[in-house]
């Protein structure tokens, strides 16, 4: 739209043109370009601009569909195995990453229960043999567990935060009971929200809490959040009749948080080894990206008026099953990871849970220079994100069986 409207607003702005002194003046940017302009078409003829914005213009719709259509065409997929399935309940499992791993199914191998958002699914966290974050942990001793919340059932798409909470609850039970001690508890973009109820909500049965990316104080930072916010109301009403907010308008509301992004990536995918590394990599994340979830309803409503309209959590007024979340009063050991440069989850959103005041009370602060996804993908996750979070699991205290 910004590129085809170029040719609008030059019509309009040029010299000479019938509309160029009506309502609006010409903007800053345009006036400062328009000498230069005069020179190039007094030199080479009038209409040279015009006719150079044209094929500029032309110039990168071509090549944003080319990048599209040669993501589109690439043969690479997912192909990795996924773990079995230890324990179920409606359309969520609970997937044992550790079932094919000597240093995990070791006596003493530290259980965490992994919990990916709701809304994108959980493969970021296993997108190839040598970029899984849980294959990873597994290798190291750790015995992961992932939920997979699967695809709604006409019972989930009743679901709000309370009923997602409980299922978790159930899960951490199954799995306390299954690893004779309370596990780990480790959560990534929302589903680190979930987790913090979680915790308040079963402390005994955890041992110790770990947020990667986890939003909380959803007004600390709206910066780039202008459209979500606006259209929160009118989407939770679609989510209302719907009975769920639907996978296209959730890619449109990430779409909004970077508008530019789509024709940054596709443009640079272009220009990569098609055949490489990096290419097969990004047709795997695009995948990934692009096979969201449609979001129940009632949680619809709950994150797009209570947590962005209100900051119902940030504000200490959020109430699952009853209780009121307060993480001050949360005092299991903690991690909090900060991605500096996540786009999706504002840094300072995040940060809320490691506030010395109002945060967690047991917590270690760890922010890191990468992105939202790219904590966790990336060339650079493995040492800045996956190790150290590792470790931090690996040194928490142990508890007996349901922490007694």
């Amino acid at each position: 739209m910004t590129w085809a409207s170029s040719e609008s607003a030059w019509r309009h702005w040029k010299p000479g043109s019938p509309t160029s002194k009506a309502n609006s003046p010409v903007p800053e940017a345009i006036s400062a370009l328009l000498p230069e302009i005069a020179a190039l078409e007094a030199r080479d003829g009038a209409g040279k601009f015009e006719s150079a914005l044209s094929r500029e213009i032309a110039r990168r719709m071509h090549r944003l569909a080319d990048g599209v259509l040669a993501y589109r065409q690439h043969a690479v997929h997912r192909t990795l195995e996924n773990p079995p399935a230890v324990w179920s309940e409606g359309n969520t499992r609970l997937l044992d990453y550790g079932a094919t791993h000597r240093a995990a199914r070791a006596r003493g191998a530290r259980a965490v229960l992994v919990v990916p958002s709701l809304i994108n699914r959980w493969e970021v966290l296993d997108l190839t043999a040598e970029k899984s974050l849980l294959r990873g942990m597994a290798a190291q001793g750790l015995r992961p567990y992932l939920v997979d919340w699967g695809s709604l059932d006409d019972e989930e798409r009743r679901f709000d935060t309370t009923a997602y909470v409980a299922r978790l609850e159930r899960a951490l039970a199954f799995l306390a009971k299954r690893a004779r001690r309370a596990p780990a508890v480790m959560g990534y973009c929302m589903g680190g929200t979930l987790t913090v109820a979680l915790a308040a909500r079963q402390p005994r049965r955890v041992a110790g809490l770990a947020l990667l990316a986890a939003p909380w104080d959803f007004h600390a930072d709206r910066t780039g959040h202008a459209f979500l916010v606006s259209t929160g109301p009118l989407l939770a009403q679609v989510a209302d009749r719907l009975g769920e907010l639907p996978v296209d308008i959730l890619q449109t509301l990430f779409w909004s948080l970077d508008p530019w992004l789509a024709m940054k990536k596709f443009g640079r995918f272009l220009g990569m080894d098609q055949e490489g590394a990096g290419a097969r990599e990004f047709v795997l994340l695009e995948d990934w990206l692009n096979d969201g979830a449609p979001l129940a309803g009632p949680v619809a409503r709950e994150c797009l008026v209570g947590w962005y309209g209100d900051n119902v959590p940030g504000s200490g007024k959020w109430v699952v099953g009853g209780r009121r979340i307060v993480p001050a009063k949360i005092k299991v050991p903690s991690l909090v990871m900060i991605p500096s440069g996540d786009r999706i989850v504002p840094p300072l959103s995040a940060a809320a849970l490691a506030d010395p005041e109002k945060g967690l009370k047991n917590v270690k602060r760890l922010d890191l220079p990468l992105g939202h996804i790219g904590m966790v993908v990336s060339s650079r996750a493995r040492d800045l994100c996956w190790t150290p979070l590792i470790e931090w699991l690996q040194a928490i205290p142990s508890r007996a069986r349901n922490g007694a």
